[in-house]
């Protein structure tokens, strides 16, 4: 993958289910931006399995740098977690959650037998949603006089380029999104026109 590009999952997956020795463990991948997004995330798995003893689970937020954290939810340290986080690491995707949710089954799986459950039900969580490559984006604000406004759109045009918003007042003013890889380039091209300011947003 080009280094301006990252993936994530565009909505939450399919219910997936794995058993072990009695234990039930349901997994679920969900898009998350925020801590925020998480706990309600969370939530509402726990209103759903209102009777199950453990939710672990693992999250990834970020685009260039990232924040995760892993939790066991009452199970032995490290058993749990951090094999969720690694199915997240080994597919390679961010701004995810995975949770696992166990309903005990009556024989305890020790702490390598919950490490091997805990790995499985994030694969097939993370197997069983749709995983996008998104570019990472660069947001240019552009101010200039109505006389440049068909260069501009000339320029957006060839380039390719999405306008995310724009203003018409007494002059003109716009905000481009730009692909990282490219964001140097079309700077330049832009700075370039006399009488045009652009800055990054």
């Amino acid at each position: 993958m080009k280094e301006d590009t990252y993936k994530t999952i565009k909505k939450p997956s399919e219910e997936t289910l794995f058993k072990e020795k009695g234990s039930k463990f349901f997994g679920y991948a969900f898009p998350v931006l925020a801590e925020d997004d998480v706990k309600e995330k969370l939530e509402l798995l726990k209103k759903k399995h209102h009777s199950a003893r453990h939710f672990c689970y693992a999250y990834q937020i970020g685009i260039e740098k990232t924040q995760y954290r892993a939790n066991d939810d009452g199970e032995p340290n490290n058993s749990a977690g951090l094999p969720i986080y690694g199915q997240i690491q080994s597919f390679g995707v961010t701004n995810i959650l995975v949770v696992s949710v166990r309903y005990f089954g009556g024989t305890k799986l020790g702490v390598g037998g919950l490490i091997s459950a805990y790995k499985t039900s994030a694969q097939l969580a993370l197997e069983a949603s749709e995983i996008l490559v998104k570019t990472i984006d660069v947001n240019y604000q552009l101010k200039f006089n109505y006389d440049l406004m068909n260069a501009v759109q000339r320029i957006i045009k060839e380039k390719n380029l999405e306008i995310v918003s724009q203003k018409l007042e007494m002059d003109c003013e716009y905000v481009i999104s730009v692909r990282k890889n490219d964001a140097k380039a079309i700077f330049t091209i832009f700075d370039s026109l006399y009488k045009l300011t652009i800055k990054k947003c």
